[in-house]
């Protein structure tokens, strides 16, 4: 592959991906500070005939059939069971929404909680894998893109005469950041 081609090939990957790649990286530098988006929640008494069931299986299906009745889709992710000592909790997570389901104030009734995304924390919850499959497969195109980026922007470097010594120089310095930045966190 000749130089011309290989820059065509760069600057058209980092054109392609920019959006994606600006998503990733301001939802990332802002949640390292804490800023998270926000949540609009909607909460809603269930009547249970029986205690609410600390099986997953059970509680995903009154998950679904409430969620059903409410005429809304179950977020994208898999719901897990959380045990604190005797009190228990099904939680769901997606890019647009979570669910908390939880025993209430009296053993035949339960809580589910429907917290609705913002539009920012939707694009947190995406950076975080909360998203459906399409947006994991994408973003999986995306860290390929990044990486061939970044390798095809060595390589140009690297071949240019003038920038060879400066490129070693620079990538030995990263590598050496990252590993003392990692050492003081």
């Amino acid at each position: 592959m000749n130089r011309l081609q290989l820059m065509k090939i760069h600057a058209l990957l980092a054109a392609f991906i920019l959006p994606v790649a600006v998503m990733f990286a301001i939802t990332g530098a802002l949640y390292t500070w804490g800023i998270k988006g926000n949540y609009s929640n909607d909460v809603y008494k269930i009547d249970l005939t029986e205690p609410l069931s600390d099986d997953i299986t059970i509680l995903t299906k009154l998950a679904e059939s409430e969620l059903k009745t409410l005429d809304m889709t179950a977020p994208e992710g898999k719901p897990k069971l959380k045990t604190f000592g005797s009190h228990h909790r099904l939680e769901w997570t997606g890019s647009s929404k979570d669910l908390l389901l939880e025993p209430a104030d009296n053993e035949l009734s339960a809580k589910l909680t429907i917290k609705h995304t913002s539009w920012y924390r939707n694009l947190v919850q995406l950076h975080k894998a909360k998203g459906g499959t399409a947006f994991k497969v994408y973003a999986v195109i995306f860290a390929i893109a990044l990486g061939m980026l970044l390798l095809s922007g060595f390589i140009m470097a690297w071949q240019t005469p003038k920038l060879k010594s400066a490129t070693i120089a620079s990538t030995l310095i990263g590598f050496v950041t990252f590993a003392a930045f990692i050492l003081i966190s």
